[in-house]
């Protein structure tokens, strides 16, 4: 049986693991911007909140554990954000289908949606101190 805390923690917990993934993704696509035959990737938002609410782990490298000693291998938190090729729009002559306008975009706006999830979670843990405190 989940806590309360736990209960209201959970989609705040699920939603900035996936902010973190879809970040480094996007300043990957940023720094690879130059290089030859990079495809741009980006993950899905909303279906990989939902796999990760759902408790669905898989990491989509394919491994998996033999034997009871082996380690497990997850991304951080135990995400299941697979990353997707973002459509081609102009590509480049060499292959590279990085935009810098949208990746600049799409990185600003991942990094406003963590920030606002952080100060959820900071008016939840906010509220439960003043209620401790009996405020």
């Amino acid at each position: 049986m989940k806590s309360s805390l736990d209960q209201a923690l959970a989609l705040h917990r699920a939603a900035l693991g996936v902010r973190i993934e879809r970040q480094q993704l996007l300043a990957s696509n940023i720094a690879n911007s130059d290089t030859p035959h990079f495809k741009a990737r980006d993950i899905d938002f909303r279906s990989a909140l939902e796999g990760a609410l759902a408790g669905r782990r898989d990491d989509g490298r394919g491994l998996t554990r033999t034997a009871a000693g082996h380690m497990e291998m997850s991304r951080p938190g135990g995400l299941p954000a697979q990353a997707g090729f973002r459509p081609e729009g102009q590509g480049a002559v060499d292959g590279n289908t990085v935009n810098l306008d949208t990746e600049r975009s799409a990185f600003a706006e991942n990094a406003l949606h963590y920030e606002a999830s952080l100060t959820f979670v900071n008016h939840i843990f906010r509220s439960l101190q003043q209620a401790i405190q009996g405020q």
